[in-house]
């Protein structure tokens, strides 16, 4: 891992066309402006977890275990 200080107002480039520059620091936080070709997906990284946790627990599924949840559901007492 690279290891780059910066201060509020300073930047980072990565390659020719993505600037990342700090735009304010407080002791919890940290606020970053990230210039980037639209081409170019920015995510989060905790959004592009959950993403691939939701992707893998939908592929996971058969039609069998689908079948025994909507039929648990359909016996299941309205109201509990």
């Amino acid at each position: 891992m690279l290891l780059i200080r910066r201060r509020v107002g300073e930047s980072i480039l990565l390659g020719e066309n993505i600037e990342i520059q700090v735009i304010d620091i407080t002791p919890s936080r940290v606020k970053l402006g990230i210039i980037a070709p639209r081409e170019v997906p920015v995510l989060r990284k905790e959004i592009r977890l959950s993403a691939e946790q939701n992707r893998a627990a939908s592929v996971s599924l058969t039609p069998e275990t689908i079948a025994s949840l909507v039929s648990r559901l359909r016996q299941a007492p309205i109201g509990r």
